[in-house]
């Protein structure tokens, strides 16, 4: 229980707070959102990408609005009897209103009850949040037809630019692929942003949450994670790696880490479902900064980092996305609508010692799909060729980037 005299100090110096911060760049995912739909406008994604900017973006468009962030040190004791002492603080301080704005809602028990007697009475709410699981169970069991998901993900490649004020071209480009899509870490460059990031994830979002005790080996699991993206695993393989008693355990863990979006799992391609749960699955990282700063060989192989950015970038747009795997191997098949319509090859150079094994992947995925253009993205090549009435567009990952 938290006191209402406690609940109005601290959304009065929250709300002050406001005023002092930036807005930012407008993010991509902003023009998408209307706080006025009779709706719960939901947003998620990782801590620090960007969440509370776009929803002072949001506020600047309307008059009067509340706010609470229950990431608040101050507010660790809210439980469920506080929200209507909340929503009265509300009314006493700032008269009425029809807009609700919460971040970080999952920290609070049974919010969806609080949210959904909003959205019943009218009123507009617009949540953020940084576990995909705790929001979907919630939103799935009270909220079902009554919200709308946005995914917010670190900078996009034209995000970057506008944040850095730097010109599209290979040496922005340089910059965004070492350092990532992080705000607070272009704007410092201080590594242990990205460090303390991390260790906040996994002791807040998972290890406090889920009650776990072996924290050495999930951090352990989870940095190796981040270190092989683009690499096929196995649960059996990680369970024996390790020296956990059963793979259920790794299961949870990876789970967890997805929930918090600080890592990517991609099945093999098949037609059959129940041969891509068992199958094979690959790995990918939320951003290459955080990769970069956490792991002291993520760098050593600039093919995987290619790789990595070219996942995040079709990720962000909510793609389906496989891997293709015959006797050849394609990096990324694209799903839409039950249907696929696109396949990627990831290379950093091409030459004639990989030549084959780049062009029979790609080929093999683009024959099986019954596709006729397939792309191969690299660092700085360029070229268009025809193989087999297939024809294969070359290009340098930044002009695809910006593309997108």
């Amino acid at each position: 229980m938290t006191l209402k005299e406690t609940l109005r100090s601290i959304v009065k110096s929250q709300k002050a707070e406001l005023a002092t911060l930036e807005r930012g760049i407008e993010r991509e995912e902003l023009s998408k959102i209307d706080p006025k739909l009779p709706f719960a406008i939901v947003l998620s994604g990782i801590r620090r990408c960007g969440k509370s900017t776009i929803l002072r973006q949001i506020m600047a468009k309307i008059k009067n609005f509340y706010y609470f962030n229950f990431d608040d040190p101050r507010a660790t004791n809210f439980k469920a009897d506080d929200f209507q002492k909340l929503d009265e603080v509300f009314t006493e301080e700032y008269g009425k209103s029809d807009f609700y704005f919460f971040d970080e809602i999952q920290n609070a028990e049974k919010w969806e009850l609080f949210v959904r007697k909003l959205i019943d009475s009218k009123k507009h709410v617009i949540i953020t949040g940084s576990n995909a699981s705790l929001l979907s169970r919630e939103l799935g069991t009270r909220l079902t037809g009554r919200h709308l998901r946005h995914e917010l993900f670190p900078f996009s490649f034209k995000e970057f630019l506008s944040f850095t004020e730097k010109k599209p071209g290979l040496e922005s480009f340089d910059a965004y692929f070492l350092k990532g899509g992080f705000p607070e870490y272009l704007a410092t460059d201080r590594a242990n942003v990205l460090q303390e990031l991390f260790n906040d994830i996994i002791m807040r979002d998972i290890a406090i949450r889920y009650k776990l005790r072996n924290v050495k080996t999930l951090k352990e699991l989870a940095l190796y994670l981040l270190t092989n993206t683009g690499k096929e695993f196995s649960y059996n393989n990680l369970k024996k790696l390790f020296n956990l008693g059963s793979t259920n355990s790794i299961i949870a863990f990876i789970s967890h880490f997805e929930d918090a979006y600080l890592i990517f799992t991609v099945p093999k391609f098949d037609y059959s479902f129940k041969k891509q749960l068992v199958n094979p699955k690959k790995v990918y990282s939320i951003d290459n900064g955080l990769s970069n700063v956490n792991s002291a060989s993520f760098s050593e192989d600039k093919g995987r980092m290619l790789e990595n950015l070219v996942f995040i970038t079709l990720r962000n747009k909510n793609k389906e996305i496989f891997y293709f795997k015959g006797k050849n191997e394609c990096d990324f098949v694209i799903k839409e609508k039950a249907k696929i319509i696109q396949a990627i090859q990831v290379c950093y150079s091409i030459d004639e010692d990989n030549k084959d094994r780049e062009l029979n992947g790609l080929l093999e995925a683009l024959k099986e799909l019954k596709l006729q253009q397939g792309f191969i993205l690299t660092y700085n090549q360029e070229e268009e060729i025809t193989i087999n009435n297939k024809k294969i567009k070359i290009m340098p990952l930044w002009k695809w980037l910006m593309e997108r």
